[in-house]
């Protein structure tokens, strides 16, 4: 089953290069991957929600958000699976970028994009949700175009940013706005 999984992550890979990949597109998602290095656009993007009231609590649930989905696929599950990166597998798929220090598995970028545009989305109007989950999905699809990840790993990281967005999302609103606001948290029997 693993073997049929791997063969078909990687025949996506190479269906990506031969069909969709255009010299005239390469800059672009070179430019969109780079966003996601080190969840610096979101961590940039949550700093500047901090300063105002009305986002603070957007920057809070991001970057609490950001922090979960790290430990979970940095810490954890890139350690555990240990996938080696398609473009050391594949020996058709070229690489466009530089290459990664870690494991493939799960995408840190996808995850950091997921887990921060879920955020906001919880805690921001759609004008702002809405944009920023489009841009996670570009950053997601970017790694994929450039051949740093396979398509597995790009939907655990999704799967697990979409969960660490929900619950940075709820254990901000929980514990720190909820609690600022002299409202109680509710009592368990």
């Amino acid at each position: 089953m693993l073997e049929l999984l791997q063969e078909l992550d990687g025949n996506i890979l190479l269906f990506i290069q031969e069909h969709i990949r255009q010299p005239w597109m390469d800059g672009f998602w070179k430019a969109v991957t780079h966003l996601g290095d080190a969840g610096l656009f979101w961590i940039i993007l949550a700093g500047i929600f901090l300063f105002f009231r009305k986002s603070r609590k957007a920057g809070v649930s991001a970057l609490a958000a950001m922090g979960i989905g790290a430990l979970i696929t940095n810490a954890a599950l890139k350690l555990l699976v240990a996938r080696i990166r398609p473009y050391d597998m594949i020996g058709e798929l070229v690489l466009m970028i530089e290459r990664q220090p870690d494991f493939s598995f799960p995408s840190g970028h996808t995850c950091a994009s997921f887990a921060a545009a879920c955020a906001i989305c919880h805690s921001m109007p759609r004008r702002w949700g809405i944009p920023c989950l489009i841009l996670a999905c570009l950053i997601s699809f970017s790694r994929l175009y450039v051949g740093v990840h396979y398509p597995g790993d790009v939907l655990a990281g999704a799967l697990i940013g979409v969960f660490a967005g929900w619950a940075g999302w709820k254990i901000t609103d929980r514990f720190i706005f909820r609690s600022s606001s002299g409202e109680q948290p509710p009592q368990t029997p």
